[in-house]
């Protein structure tokens, strides 16, 4: 049986709705939106990857309709709720082109939450119960849209220290601060290039390679934007025990006398590692390199752990003063900090770092889990909900609003109060807001439609995605 069969990408119920929503139903027009969250605003990506992979073109054959009609009968163990003709009539009609339009903000947009990010509605009025139908799928969305919101979070973060404490002109190495360490940590390949991506959106530090696989594949460019240096892990630093650690570090500079090459030391004891190994048994060869050694710790409290490193390097390796007076290590050393690292530990990092003089150019970041695995659908409180249909040749406007009670017995109103009526994303006075599609007709809708009918419409390239998305040097004080 094939998995990616689209007649059987939907939650079991929705099967039921053709005969569920009102008679007389011709029209579903649902919108997606992020209703809140960990973050005000919301970086929009991954659409086009699910238009493409699954719904462009010819989205289902004859040979997968006949597959999952039996099987869903056996489903819902009963043969009227699965009906097999309204998959046939796409079939016959539009030989599996599917007739719905779908509309969206460009994709790496920023857009505040509570906003409307992609509409989509039928085209045909027998295909009502399409809209919805396609919700289990593309709802999905919602995870590199998140992924790069908080790919593009920490960015704001990194730049508002390198801001404050870094050397004027440092700031072009921020595209390599963030680097991904989260491949192995994912639930299936498919989020690996899904979240890699997603991470490169913002950054272009990566050991995610789907990612980069991915972007090329669906997002039209040429280019490979996650880019990685050499790198031991412990399998390689144990190798010879703990007498043996040095030798492996002169190995390790051996192997590569110059570039940048990264070597986790923390094995057995970090500080031993700074203080004698590199700061004084291979000092010279350190230094001499035409290169950069990241060292990198990978155990203890990230933030202890990191101050007193560096207060080791300084006193080894030296250190300059830059303008903003923070101190800068010998450019041929730098410290990678991947073990701890999410959102709220890398502010502490860089705020520690900040009050004791340390500049925010010495450190780099990898960060797995928290990156790719550690959220969910409501850490930006996605939902698609229906907001307008035409029942009987009646435009109707729904909407939800459910009465709540909150922990003491109040009755409140609901957070899940939904928008209703055709909706359209303007700008004013300069900031993205939803309107009626018959308000401010003199303003632009910012969403443009990007399928329809079984065809990408305005695609865009990973370069465009990226530029919506990009963030300004000279950040405000967070």
């Amino acid at each position: 049986m094939k998995t990616n069969n689209l007649i059987l990408l939907a939650d079991a119920y929705k099967y039921s709705h053709h005969k569920l929503y009102y008679p007389g139903t011709t029209k579903i027009y649902s919108y997606l939106e992020s209703r809140g969250g960990k973050f005000d605003s919301t970086v929009f990506y991954g659409l086009q990857y699910f238009l493409k992979e699954y719904l462009e073109g010819f989205a289902f054959t004859q040979e997968d309709l006949d597959e999952a009609e039996p099987f869903l009968q056996q489903v819902f163990g009963r043969d009227d709720v699965f009906d097999k003709s309204k998959f046939q009539y796409i079939l016959d009609k539009y030989h599996g082109k599917l007739p719905v339009k779908i509309k969206a903000v460009p994709e790496g947009t920023v857009v505040p939450v509570k906003n409307v990010l992609m509409t989509i509605e039928n085209t045909d009025p027998n295909c009502f119960w399409l809209t919805n139908f396609l919700e289990t799928l593309l709802m999905q969305v919602w995870y590199p849209s998140t992924v790069a919101t908080i790919s593009r979070e920490v960015k704001k973060v990194v730049t508002h220290y390198f801001e404050e404490t870094a050397t004027d002109g440092a700031e072009a190495g921020i595209e390599f601060v963030l680097n991904d360490f989260g491949f192995r940590g994912v639930s299936s390949v498919e989020s690996a290039g899904l979240g890699g991506s997603a991470h490169l959106v913002n950054f272009q530090g990566s050991d995610t390679i789907a990612g980069s696989v991915l972007a090329r594949k669906y997002y039209n460019t040429d280019q490979v934007y996650g880019k990685s240096v050499p790198a031991t892990e412990h399998s390689i630093c144990t190798l010879l025990g703990e007498q043996g650690e040095l030798d492996m570090f002169k190995h390790v500079l051996k192997t590569f006398p110059t570039g940048i090459v990264a070597c986790v030391s923390d094995s057995y004891n970090i500080f031993k590692a700074c203080e004698q190994y590199w700061g004084e048994d291979l000092k010279t060869e350190v230094l001499s390199r035409e290169g950069v050694l990241v060292i990198r710790p990978d155990s203890g409290d990230p933030v202890m752990t990191l101050l007193r490193i560096f207060e080791i390097l300084f006193a080894k390796f030296g250190f300059t003063t830059n303008d903003k007076g923070y101190k800068v290590l010998p450019p041929q050393v730098r410290v990678i900090q991947g073990d701890g690292v999410n959102y709220d530990a890398i502010k502490q990092m860089y705020q520690a770092l900040k009050d004791n003089g340390i500049s925010a150019e010495n450190l780099v970041l990898g960060m797995g889990g928290a990156l790719l695995q550690k959220l969910d659908r409501d850490t930006q409180k996605f939902a698609l909900k229906c907001s307008y249909a035409q029942v009987n040749g009646q435009d109707v406007v729904v909407q939800k609003s459910p009465t709540e009670m909150d922990t003491i017995g109040n009755i409140t109103g609901s957070f899940k109060k939904s928008k209703g009526g055709r909706l359209k994303l303007v700008k004013l006075q300069g900031e993205p807001t939803t309107v009626l599609e018959s308000d401010c007709p003199e303003l632009e809708d910012v969403m443009i439609t990007v399928f329809e009918n079984g065809e990408m419409v305005n695609e865009c390239t990973f370069e465009q995605v990226r530029e919506n998305a990009k963030v300004l040097f000279k950040q405000p004080v967070l």
